[in-house]
């Protein structure tokens, strides 16, 4: 990939990066969550499944200048973690952070479709035999949602990996700190001349979402072969 310049390639390994770290950090999250929805009935249900895909419904910068005012170094947590040294606001972290965000309801939507279409029988099952509810979603409620998981992910890597109003929100457009694969889109169109690497990197942005979406859709095929039986 010579075509691709240094600045091109600083904004695609950072947005690399920025996109997996938002994808593991979230992921436990993710999961719990997708479980919780799907398997518990409590008060404020309704409320956490509107709070999930908030994101969704909201402007990306809406979300952004929310997490700024969270996040900041004057936000209430962002105060809160300078004073132990840690600092998310225009740095690639709190990029991550942003794309975390954006990118989480599709990945609780994808696990907990995943664990809704796993019978409730078989959980039970195992639990009549004095298995505890953490030994029961190990080893047999993981192992039959597990392509949701990877499909869920995968989703939310591409999503990261395209985010952009939250992001140059929260953390500016710093190159080399924060200027991700869309940023750099955003950057090059700005000046004369900046067309044609824009239109590399928009070639790399609709070759990484059609692979997700392709990988996910075979997950997704995979998922509803193991739940048919066949």
């Amino acid at each position: 990939m010579d075509w691709l310049g240094p600045e091109e390639w600083q904004a695609v390994a950072l947005s690399l990066r920025v996109s997996f770290w938002a994808t593991l950090a979230s992921l436990p999250f993710g999961i719990f969550i997708a479980y919780a929805l799907a398997r518990w009935r409590f008060p404020g249900h309704a409320l956490v499944n509107g709070l999930v895909h908030l994101p969704l419904i909201l402007p990306p910068v809406v979300t952004g200048y929310l997490l700024l005012l969270t996040f900041g170094t004057r936000g209430p947590i962002g105060a809160a973690l300078q004073e132990i040294g840690i600092v998310v606001a225009f740095r690639w972290t709190g990029a991550a952070l942003a794309a975390a965000i954006m990118a989480f309801p599709l990945m609780v939507r994808a696990i907990r479709l995943s664990i809704e279409a796993v019978d409730p029988k078989l959980e039970q099952a195992a639990a009549t035999l004095g298995a505890s509810r953490l030994w029961v979603f190990a080893t047999v409620t993981f192992p039959m949602i597990l392509p949701g998981i990877i499909a869920g992910a995968i989703l939310a890597f591409a999503k990261a990996m395209g985010e952009f109003g939250a992001t140059i929100t929260f953390v500016s457009n710093i190159p080399g700190q924060t200027r991700t694969v869309p940023s750099a889109i955003y950057a090059f169109l700005q000046v004369p001349g900046g067309e044609s690497a824009a239109l590399r990197l928009v070639l790399i942005s609709v070759g990484v979402a059609m692979a997700a979406l392709l990988l996910s859709e075979y997950v997704a095929r995979r998922i509803a072969k193991r739940v048919s039986g066949s």
